[in-house]
């Protein structure tokens, strides 16, 4: 397997995993039945505000998963690796770590820049897959 489809791996499997504070946070302030329940998270007692950050930020990595993952995958059946691309699939990768960290801390200017190194990295492996590695 390429380097880059191993970070696409490893951000499809941070992004499943992103749920789990903000449900946990549910589960300790609703309680486990109102939970399981299946009702609407905003119907009930509020999250934590860390708790509604990182539930954004995992909405937000949802979002970009999908550009993310159809990139990798092009450039993969184009046979497109390069170091610009293993660079870039890495800075994606990591950009996303520090996005949700960040987020869940609540540091906007910081928040903002892990999200434009991502689309930055997004934006690299475009321009390998439409010609910038010739």
């Amino acid at each position: 397997m390429s380097p880059e489809l191993t970070y696409l791996t490893m951000t499809a499997t941070l992004t499943a995993l992103l749920w789990a504070p903000y449900l946990l946070n549910a589960t300790a302030v609703r309680g486990l039945g109102a939970v399981m329940s299946g009702a609407p998270l905003e119907s009930d007692v509020p999250l934590s505000p860390w708790a509604r950050r990182l539930r954004a930020a995992h909405s937000n990595a949802s979002e970009n998963l999908g550009v993310f993952a159809s990139l990798i995958l092009v450039a993969h059946l184009a046979g497109v690796s390069t170091p610009v691309t293993l660079i870039a699939a890495g800075a994606y990768f990591w950009a996303r770590v520090a996005h949700y960290v960040i987020y869940g801390l609540g540091i906007p200017v910081l928040r903002t820049g892990s999200f434009l190194v991502g689309w930055a990295a997004q934006l690299a492996i475009a321009w390998q897959i439409l010609g910038g590695a010739s």
